[in-house]
């Protein structure tokens, strides 16, 4: 047929079901843009382009499909990378179009000419080059079957001269992979394990929720009686609600999780890789199980004991996987039939005690936190204990709330808290962690699910980052509510300071004025809390807001300077100095 590169561009992205995407616009792609409303899309224009490709990450994560991001060649593009990465380690299918500069001035040094494909080398799963019009739709096409056959973003780099003239060309329909269960080798063996196992316990990542695997990982579970901890930052990979639900493993995870899991012979770990953030020694407890049985279930078989040691790896889709190894145990006699009962008391006792201690963790107990509550009595104003809060807005999320956090002390601590009952829920910027994440990311998930309350969490230093797309979300209908702890530091970063450092406290301070003035001053709702009992009351109110009158409100929760544990208490080391001048900085 014919048409031209322009429309064959914008034709294959209908034939994906492309609807949304996010970007600012630019000359270099203008002919495509001129036509995306009457081809039924809509370019939701934002404040950054960073911002532009969190919002497509957040939008992929809340549907399963693609989001799409764009922007001008040169500086446009090259604002997306840190997006992009971010989507990389969330396993994203996120296609970021590139328009390039023309074909006739690359390599002279032009107005805004970069080399855009190498910016994204290390963040893309493919990336495609238009090296003739006449193939537009074939590699816009390419790009969106391998975003989604091997899920993560890819690139679409196009010269920006290649959009115009005329060309005759079929649009390619989508291929999607039929993904399996597995070799019948691994699944026996796999098998034989779980029947074997006496102490068995599930790890649900985030394969789980990619897979739409929740009901049968729920299943299996229940056949077997096994505990089921989430994966770092997956915490909606199995619901809470359930009895045999144990909660996180990982920085600021479950107690119950880590406590149950040192005691399993068998562990069967679905969709995940069992990265090192996920599986770190937490609260003083090195809880990883020195000689259980490991099986891992990956649908990428390079993930296969990558991290850990395995005893059986099975390379599959978490559904299919699920689905098989329950066919084949469904009636077979297991070892943990006999003592399934004390297991499912020993599961209740450990969460009861957990949340129990939550519930009596009112603030931080190191010497340093001590110190500083007993500072805040002498300041002007009212500083809540982060904790406290947590536990407040936990209490009050509606049931089918989606939250993104971004990087922080605060935040971190936050995923003790989280607790979600359906899977594309939580987003949070994975092992990339980057600053900036979580507002975008929500807008984009809102974007993609405006039935359900939408809920950003940062810090201030996070929320400097991006603050600006309020704006966006006042200028384009995206309401979201977003909760930004005011305790003025980088405080992630000064826990460092305060273990390795001595207290000498450099760069970490962030006075800055309220943030929900800021918010009003940009059109949105701003609601600034420095009481308790207000948390509750004031959350619901803002999600009122959001829902019912499409109103973006930031909750500014002023809170005290105390900090949770490190991430890592091998990330730094103590001082060592040998020059005289340096001699007391130990």
């Amino acid at each position: 047929m014919k048409m031209t590169p322009s429309e064959a561009f914008v034709e294959t992205m209908v034939s994906n079901n492309v609807t949304d995407m996010f970007g600012i616009m630019g000359s270099a792609f203008m002919d495509a843009m001129d036509i995306f409303a009457p081809a039924g899309i809509r370019l939701i224009p934002v404040v950054h382009e960073q911002g532009a490709a969190h919002m497509a990450d957040g939008y992929s994560r809340a549907t399963g499909r693609h989001g799409v991001v764009i922007g001008q060649n040169g500086p446009g593009i090259s604002n997306c990378v840190t997006a992009v990465a971010a989507a990389f380690w969330a396993h994203s299918p996120v296609v970021v179009i590139t328009p390039e500069t023309g074909t006739m001035g690359m390599g002279l040094g032009g107005f805004q000419e970069a080399n855009q494909l190498p910016m994204f080398q290390e963040f893309t799963k493919y990336q495609g080059h238009v090296n003739n019009p006449n193939r537009m739709a074939e590699f816009t096409g390419r790009c969106f079957d391998r975003a989604m056959s091997e899920m993560g973003p890819t690139q679409l780099n196009i010269p920006r001269d290649y959009f115009y003239g005329e060309i005759d060309v079929e649009i390619p329909k989508p291929q999607r992979l039929d993904r399996g269960a597995g070799g019948e080798r691994s699944l026996t063996e796999a098998v034989d394990l779980l029947a074997q196992a006496k102490n068995p316990v599930i790890i649900s990542g985030g394969g789980v929720v990619m897979a739409d695997a929740v009901e049968e990982c729920k299943a299996l579970a229940e056949r077997i009686g096994a505990a089921v901890a989430n994966t770092y930052l997956h915490n909606d990979s199995f619901p809470a609600s359930h009895e045999l639900w144990v909660g996180p493993l990982g920085y600021q995870g479950s107690k119950a999780a880590m406590k149950l899991i040192a005691k399993a012979d068998v562990v069967l770990a679905i969709g995940t890789r069992l990265g090192p953030f996920g599986t770190l020694p937490q609260h003083g407890m090195d809880y990883w199980p020195k000689d259980a049985k490991i099986i891992q279930v990956d649908a990428d078989n390079k993930m296969l004991g990558l991290v850990k040691k395995i005893s059986v790896g099975i390379c599959g889709d978490a559904k299919a996987t699920a689905i098989a190894l329950l066919s084949r145990i469904q009636d077979k006699a297991l070892a943990s039939d006999a003592n399934k009962a004390d297991r499912l008391a020993n599961i209740a006792a450990e969460k009861v005690a957990w949340e129990d201690e939550l519930d009596g963790w009112i603030h931080e107990k190191d010497a340093y936190s001590l110190d500083v509550i007993e500072e805040h009595k002498n300041e002007e104003g009212s500083w809540l204990h982060p904790r406290q809060v947590l536990r407040e807005l936990e209490k009050a999320m509606p049931k089918d709330v989606m939250v993104s956090t971004d990087i922080g002390n605060i935040n971190s601590v936050a995923n003790s808290y989280l607790r979600f009952e359906r899977p594309r829920s939580f987003f949070a910027p994975m092992s990339f962690g980057n600053c900036g994440y979580a507002l975008p990311t929500m807008m984009g998930a809102k974007v993609a699910s405006p039935e359900r309350p939408a809920v950003s969490y940062a810090g201030d230093g996070a929320w400097g980052m991006s603050m600006m797309e309020t704006l966006t979300c006042v200028r384009h209908n995206i309401p979201v509510t977003s909760v930004v702890f005011h305790n003025r530091q980088w405080g992630a970063e000064k826990k460092n300071q305060v273990d390795f450092y001595n207290r000498r406290f450099i760069a970490d301070e962030l006075e800055s004025e309220s943030w929900a003035e800021i918010a009003k001053s940009m059109g949105a709702e701003g609601i600034t809390i420095d009481k308790l009992e207000d948390v509750g009351p004031a959350f619901k109110k803002a999600i009122d807001m959001q829902m019912n009158e499409g109103k973006m409100c930031v909750l500014e929760i002023m809170c005290s300077r105390e900090l949770g544990d490190p991430f890592r208490k091998d990330a730094l080391a103590k001082p060592i100095r040998f020059l005289d001048k340096y001699k007391d900085y130990v």
